[in-house]
């Protein structure tokens, strides 16, 4: 059987091929074609289309869709995998993506077609995990602030929260969802001395060091909220007016998930009136941040151009757990993150 890998200017062609090499054992052949992009910014521009207007908003070129007969499996990080490309690769089984998102896949169709899809939950966790780490340090110690001013030849030790800014030990951070990220937040939390609480009703298992709370109990006890659910149609503006309404006025916001999780103009009220006293976004409705966005004019939040994910680390280990996946699912493993119910049978020989 055979597998096509496309790669994109975040993912190098060697190192795709490289990782998904160990395949071969099993009777897999691993062929890699690229998706080329002059610099990253258009890669990403790219993406964007993809995720606002779905997997067929941009086309991939032909040499990367030439010849697709006797293909099984395709593996993937954000090359579109749209209706027209299933339609043309008529062996097609599983697609890998790699990645906890499978917007650049047109996923309905390919369950139409009796093709299962599989993505890589927690393969940029640890990423995200740090990531986040650093936007609550950045916010509550003003780092952020403090750099901005420096380079603008202004010292000053002024701050929105200059009254009272905090140390993370004995503060209580309260985790939304508590998933793979969240429990390696919590982790590094623990080295910082803070009292861990999360709220997520689909957990299974036991949560400590954090303890579970409901969504009220966490909004109103924390110091500060950072969210790390899964973007849903139930968890669109899980965190809005209400909980904001909740929250301590000294407290913070981050956001390093999604988007959508937030109520965006609600955060934005809240942090105009000071009725909480911060907020660290790398998550935004519209990307990139219009020029004109009032985040831009405000002075108590501290916002990045969603980069939580992209580590060079977060890369190499996607391909490696998705070599990993599509080992189980060849093997006919049960563990297998399938997002469309559809367990794939693959015949290699």
């Amino acid at each position: 059987m055979k597998l096509l890998g496309i790669s994109d200017t975040y993912l190098p062609a060697d190192l795709m091929k490289r990782e998904l090499s160990v395949l071969k054992e099993l009777g897999v052949d691993v062929e890699v074609r690229h998706w080329p992009h002059e610099t990253l910014i258009d890669l990403q521009e790219d993406n964007l289309k993809i995720e606002a207007k779905g997997p067929d908003a941009v086309p991939l070129p032909g040499d990367v869709t030439a010849d697709l007969d006797g293909v099984g499996i395709v593996v993937v990080q954000f090359a579109p995998v749209s209706r027209a490309f299933i339609e043309k690769a008529k062996d097609l089984k599983l697609i890998g993506v790699m990645r906890a998102g499978a917007e650049n896949v047109a996923v309905d169709f390919a369950t139409q077609r009796g093709i299962s899809v599989m993505n890589t939950p927690g393969r940029n966790a640890r990423a995200v995990a740090e990531c986040t780490m650093g936007m609550i340090l950045a916010e509550i110690r003003n780092i952020a602030r403090s750099h901005a001013k420096l380079k603008s030849k202004v010292w000053t030790r002024s701050f929105p929260n200059s009254d009272g800014i905090p140390e993370l030990n004995e503060k209580t951070v309260g985790l939304v969802g508590y998933g793979a990220v969240a429990q390696l937040v919590c982790g590094y939390l623990q080295a910082f001395g803070s009292n861990v609480i999360a709220f997520d009703p689909y957990f299974k298992g036991a949560p400590a060091p954090a303890k579970l709370v409901s969504l009220d109990e966490l909004v109103s006890q924390s110091d500060i909220v950072s969210i790390h659910a899964r973007l849903t149609e139930e968890s669109h503006h899980l965190i809005g007016e209400k909980e904001l309404a909740m929250m301590k006025p000294t407290a913070v916001l981050v956001n390093t998930a999604r988007s959508g999780l937030v109520d965006e103009q609600a955060l934005i009220e809240a942090l105009r009136t000071k009725s909480i006293t911060g907020a660290a976004v790398d998550v935004f409705d519209t990307e990139p941040l219009p020029p004109d966005h009032p985040f831009i004019e405000l002075d108590n939040i501290t916002i990045t151009a969603h980069l939580a994910g992209s580590t060079k680390d977060a890369f190499k280990n996607s391909v490696r757990l998705m070599a990993g996946h599509v080992r189980n699912a060849v093997k006919g493993v049960e563990e297998i993150p399938v997002i469309n119910g559809i367990r794939p049978v693959l015949d290699v020989v």
